[in-house]
């Protein structure tokens, strides 16, 4: 078909193409799931699917770390002429006040005239001409200051021009290396935020023909989604595919990387809406509401915006962006260390696992990760080779035979679970976080999933170790339906009410509630 097979957007459009054709849009008015059932996307969606798989760059992340990075760069490049032309032996106080100064100012001049902005950077010249404007400005006032201030002669003039000429060319090199970098990602789609519009007909098409309208736009529509038939929702929609029902939504979300849920229904149809929005706030990703064809007219403040179209946001994304980023740093620091720290403790049971049973020390079991995925959880043995239960069909009771006599010990002190440390290391685990639990988990017969409403939306987060509903007494043996509930019920809460010392109060609670062995078996 003549596509380049480099060019990740170039297969996503043939994709698109391959979705709109009639051979490909078939079989979206049959009747969402029942319980129990497996839910199929369509070929047109497994393709698109295919192209989303890469993580997409944060824009956020992105400016936010370039921001950092040229604070830094601006101190260090002056401390550094300082090192090797005014250095005596002993710093001279004075030279702080111009480097933190220079850092806050060169940030925040470049942030108000849109030198961080996601247009900018991918060009060398836009990027390069504000950085250099902002940094001669700041080192012109600098200059008018001293004069005034008749402060000159309390700073080494080589030392001022080295600084301002080593600064320079930081931004030369690091505008070029970006610009080249961020056309890249441009080109492969990572940049942009990948969009599904939920509901088609009318308010959809005029939906996406606002949203390609809008100036520098970085949504990426990647189909809809409509449970309705006919007239009321046509397979094409302003060119782009109806690619399923809205079950079979929530199984794309978790197939690739979605940015963005936007529902294009009225909000006066609040029925519908609410109904909707019950079956997609599972999903770790972003639900707007679009209000820009709708007769009600909110605060402005109430809206957040895709250019200049508004939305009411309902659901956002949990410990997005710059939480993310302190949650794994706060993940890697404290499970290192906490590696190390119990590292005797670990070799110990080590030994003592291999001494009471035959068999590996280690044991590896299916569960439920972030996003529904699959990953393969780290424990201690605790159960006869030959009686392990990989897929967890049956739950572990008081007494059960099953379990070895170290077994039995590490499992009401919770050692067997020590060397997830490793899937935190990962990334596959967080140090705090909803449990994960196993993927055929399920109580009097039936899943987990199918006693709890929205028992999935615990997967919005990464599972953790230990987590909020451990330390209240939800740990252990789940037998009844009411166990389970109220340890969802806890894991939302958390999910809902992170923060860093949120994080850091379960991680000290921990090993004091361990103490309780009650529902430990």
């Amino acid at each position: 078909m003549g596509v380049n097979e480099k060019d990740p957007s170039a297969r996503f459009r043939e994709a698109v193409k391959l979705a709109a054709s009639s051979d490909w849009v078939t079989g979206f008015d049959a009747i969402p799931e029942t319980e129990g059932e497996k839910v199929n996307l369509s070929e047109a969606a497994r393709e698109i699917a295919s192209q989303l798989s890469d993580k997409p760059v944060r824009t956020t992340l992105l400016q936010g770390l370039l921001a950092l990075t040229d604070a830094a760069a601006v101190i260090l490049s002056g401390l550094l002429i300082y090192a090797i032309y005014v250095h005596d032996g002993v710093f001279m106080s004075q030279y702080l006040l111009p480097l933190g100064a220079a850092a806050l100012f060169t940030v925040m001049m470049i942030s108000a005239i849109d030198g961080y902005d996601i247009t900018a950077l991918g060009s060398f010249v836009k990027q390069f001409g504000r950085a250099s404007v902002v940094w001669t400005a700041i080192f012109g006032a600098f200059a008018t200051v001293a004069f005034f201030a008749k402060a000159g002669e309390d700073f080494s003039r080589v030392w001022f021009a080295g600084w301002y000429l080593m600064g320079f060319g930081y931004f030369v090199v690091t505008r070029f290396l970006i610009s080249l970098q961020v056309r890249q990602w441009q080109r492969d789609g990572r940049l942009e935020r990948r969009a599904v519009i939920v509901g088609g007909g009318r308010g959809a098409e005029e939906l996406i023909l606002s949203l390609e309208s809008q100036p520098d736009n970085d949504i990426r529509i990647c189909g809809i989604f409509d449970d309705r038939s006919g007239e009321r929702s046509p397979p094409m929609v302003a060119g782009y595919p109806k690619l399923g029902t809205i079950a079979e939504l929530v199984e794309f979300g978790r197939a690739c990387r979605i940015d963005m849920l936007i529902v294009s229904i009225p909000i006066t149809a609040e029925g519908r809406v609410q109904e909707l929005l019950k079956q997609l706030w599972v999903l770790p990703v972003d639900i707007r509401l679009s209000a820009h064809a709708n007769k009600m007219r909110f605060r402005p403040r109430a809206f957040s915006y895709v250019g200049s179209l508004p939305m009411l946001d309902v659901f956002s994304k949990p410990i997005a962006d710059w939480d993310g980023v302190i949650k794994r740093v706060f993940d890697l620091t404290i499970g290192s260390l906490a590696l190390v720290l119990l590292s005797p403790l670990m070799i110990a049971t080590a030994i003592a696992v291999k001494l009471d049973s035959k068999g590996p020390v280690f044991f590896r079991q299916k569960r439920h990760g972030f996003n529904n995925e699959v990953i393969s959880v780290w424990k201690f043995r605790s159960m006869y080779t030959d009686k392990s239960d990989f897929e967890v069909k049956q739950a572990v009771t008081k007494g059960d035979p099953r379990v070895t006599k170290v077994g039995r010990f590490i499992r009401k002190t919770s050692i067997d679970e020590l060397p997830q440390l490793f899937n935190v290391l990962k990334g596959e685990l967080s140090l705090v976080g909803p449990r994960p639990h196993a993927v055929n988990a399920q109580s009097s017969n039936r899943k987990w999933d199918a006693v709890v409403d929205g028992y999935f939306a615990r997967h919005k987060v990464k599972p953790g170790i230990t987590g909020w509903a451990q330390i209240n007494g939800w740990r252990g043996e789940i037998d009844t339906p009411e166990k389970i509930r109220k340890r969802v019920e806890h894991d939302l809460y958390y999910i809902e009410n992170w923060s860093v010392w949120f994080d850091l109060k379960i991680i000290v609670l921990t090993p004091i509630r361990l103490l309780n062995t009650e529902n430990a078996y």
